[in-house]
């Protein structure tokens, strides 16, 4: 034993694999990052449908978002299924490959145009308040709008793709912040609307939309239709579909959502649906009532910057109140940005981690461990975007609309038919189901499905900008896909698709080098990849808020001398140690814990674990039974080492060793 255990006086050589120590983020940041999009669109939503259905606008606007929450509850069910949801996932658990490939291609051209939008809008709100003071100072001078637009939509992908590329934890405080600011702008727009209408009484805005002949796009020839009430209302609901955008991102951010994941879950829907249907909707109305008739199409394309101008009370507190609704406006559509670039990140790398999409975009980055590679593909086409619309809002919004519908259609489908194609227990599902006999059938799912398709079609012959951008760009990604699914075939034949990973080499472990944050840590030894039930154990009963989890596996790699590995960086990992690291971090995203994992090369397992449990002072040791000894085998090694680390401290370690309905434990001094 005392030759075995030579090298390790020396020096421990160790791999931190830094892309497993993952940080899970609050219900709170999750709500900010979906709401930094749903709730954008109220900046822009308004001007957009008033311009397709008149002055009924707020009323189909109230309506989207009511029926945005339905949609929302879809999201929360599949995410119950798969930690690692969204459409791609669950349209090719339902539907198959092809059809996933079909969804997920919508879904990415909504993607890379909710930055575009989003930073035009920004752009369109600052360039319309400095003309609006450059005015009131009677300074002769016109900043060209949609110029300037253009240049601080650029700017703000630029800023967000480089917040991204450093981490999503980096980015989700930054849409907390933005969130904080604009819940206080909001409750004294509301309190400031509401105090004007008791001074000027308006009425309501009618229901019955106005279908002007050119927004029935293919239609234009049966003018007949807008006399029918009923398709009035659908076309209007239609063109008010925009307003629920962002939804899917909800998906894509779940898997950072810290424990518990599904209850935070649906704490974020909660809070979303509160502050969007308060802004987006409410604020709609205020917008029709208080904003003069002759006077609102001047504001279309910053339609809140309008509203706060006609506002009860003297000019120069409704400037300086214009000046904070645009610049906390400027931020919520920046903000905006960053949902864009958190779910195309979410859904490219589902694409990819099924060998769809080539490895080359899932490189890590070095420092940061993100997939900067997808991050500058998106930015590259968002930035494209931004030039070919020449800053024009409305352009834009309407070939945006052709991916949030069809998104929600393909992912209502497929939970619908996962009902009865997967009827495993569910953590949760969407209400409004009935058995007959042995079959459930989801009422609620099946009419969403209806009402979402009805809309689908409707927006596909009445929105051609829409549908035409929209089918070319999917026509496009998807050949994209299927090319770059068949050259990475054969290359994934004899292997199975790993989680990538960032190391890093340290000489000895300490708990700085691994990236310990409390003060309290547990040793969790794992190595067979399709067995962790002990670390499973341990994620279910600690508190991530008071200890940190360490997970580690020995690798029984060849060593020179003084304890130095004999590979490569680029080949640190064989096939088994990626494939457990892999289920490792997917264990964790399950759970919703931060973990750290570590892999040591040793010759001795039992002493290996217990000298760095020794080295990060740990308060407890779990292992796993092993295949080839029993567990009080293990015990005995384990306590022996520990005893031969720890005698002249006198330090203790509590010991366990988990196995399905068993447990031995043991403190070791």
């Amino acid at each position: 034993m005392n030759d075995q255990m030579a090298p390790y006086r020396k020096a421990t050589t160790a791999v931190i694999l830094t892309t497993g120590m993952l940080s899970f983020i609050s219900y709170w940041r999750a709500a900010a990052i979906v709401l930094c999009d749903l709730a954008s669109t109220a900046y822009y939503i308004g001007g957009i449908v008033e311009q397709s259905v008149g002055k009924a606008a707020p009323w189909f606007i109230a309506i989207i978002m009511i029926f945005a929450n339905f949609v929302r509850a879809t999201y929360i069910e599949s995410c119950g299924m798969f930690v690692r949801a969204g459409v791609y996932r669950v349209v090719k658990a339902a539907m198959g490959g092809t059809l996933a490939k079909l969804a997920v291609s919508a879904l990415i051209f909504d993607f890379i145009l909710t930055g575009p939008i989003s930073s035009v809008a920004a752009g369109q709100y600052l360039a319309g308040f400095l003309n609006d003071l450059l005015a009131h100072n009677e300074i002769n001078f016109v900043l060209p709008t949609n110029i300037t637009a253009m240049f601080i939509s650029i700017s703000i992908l630029l800023y967000f793709w480089r917040k991204n590329v450093i981490g999503i934890h980096e980015s989700s405080e930054k849409a907390l912040r933005i969130m904080y600011m604009t819940t206080v702008m909001v409750v004294t727009l509301i309190a400031w609307s509401v105090i004007t209408l008791i001074l000027h009484p308006q009425p309501l805005p009618p229901f019955m939309p106005e279908i002007h002949s050119e927004k029935l796009g293919w239609l234009q020839g049966f003018d007949w239709m807008r006399s029918i009430g009923a398709i009035g209302i659908i076309i209007a609901i239609s063109h008010s579909v925009l307003a629920m955008s962002g939804e899917e991102t909800l998906a894509q951010v779940y898997r950072e959502i810290a424990k518990p994941k599904l209850k935070n879950m649906k704490r974020a829907a909660v809070i979303i649906f509160i502050t969007s249907f308060c802004f987006t909707a409410v604020c709609s109305f205020f917008a029709v009532m208080i904003i003069p008739d002759d006077v609102r199409p001047q504001y279309y394309d910053n339609l809140m910057s309008g509203l706060t101008m006609y506002l009860a009370g003297p000019i120069l507190p409704k400037l300086i109140f214009q000046g904070v609704v645009v610049v906390v406006g400027a931020l919520i559509l920046a903000g905006a940005c960053n949902t864009a670039f958190v779910g195309a990140n979410g859904v490219l790398n589902s694409v990819a981690e099924d060998g769809v999409l080539a490895d080359w975009f899932r490189r890590l980055h070095p420092r940061y461990g993100t997939t900067h590679r997808i991050f500058l593909t998106i930015v590259i086409a968002q930035i494209i975007a931004v030039l070919l619309c020449r800053g024009d809002v409305y352009l834009l919004g309407e070939a945006y609309a052709f991916g949030v519908i069809w998104s929600f259609v393909t992912q209502t489908l497929a939970v619908a038919i996962l009902r009865f194609k997967d009827k495993s227990p569910r953590e949760w599902k969407v209400p409004g189901n009935i058995r007959i006999g042995s079959v459930e059938i989801p009422l609620t799912l099946l009419f969403m499905v209806v009402v979402l398709f009805v809309i689908g079609a409707t927006n596909f012959f009445t929105k051609t900008i829409a549908t035409t951008w929209g089918v070319s760009f999917v026509v496009f990604f998807f050949t994209v896909l299927m090319i770059s699914e068949r050259m990475q075939r054969h290359r994934e034949d004899e292997k199975g698709h790993f989680e990538p990973v960032n190391i890093r080499f340290e000489k000895t472990i300490t708990p700085a080098s691994c990236g310990c944050i409390h003060e309290k840590r547990i040793l969790v030894a794992a190595r067979d990849p399709h067995n962790l039930y002990a670390l499973r154990k341990t994620l279910e009963r600690i508190d991530p808020q008071t200890m940190d989890i360490i997970v580690f596996t020995v690798d029984r790699l060849s060593m020179a001398e003084g304890g130095e590995l004999e590979f490569e960086k680029e080949q640190a990992l064989r096939e088994r140690d990626r494939e457990l690291m892999s289920n490792v971090v997917k264990l964790a995203e399950r759970f919703g814990t931060h973990v750290i994992p570590i892999l040591v090369p040793a010759t001795d397992p039992s002493f290996a674990i217990a000298k760095v449990a020794y080295e990060l002072d740990v308060s407890e040791i779990i292992l796993g039974r092993s295949e080839k000894t029993t567990p009080d085998v293990q015990l005995e090694r384990l306590a022996f080492c520990w005893g031969y680390l720890a005698a002249e401290s006198g330090r203790k370690v509590f010991a366990r060793i988990l196995w399905p309905q068993h447990e031995l434990h043991y403190e070791l001094s």
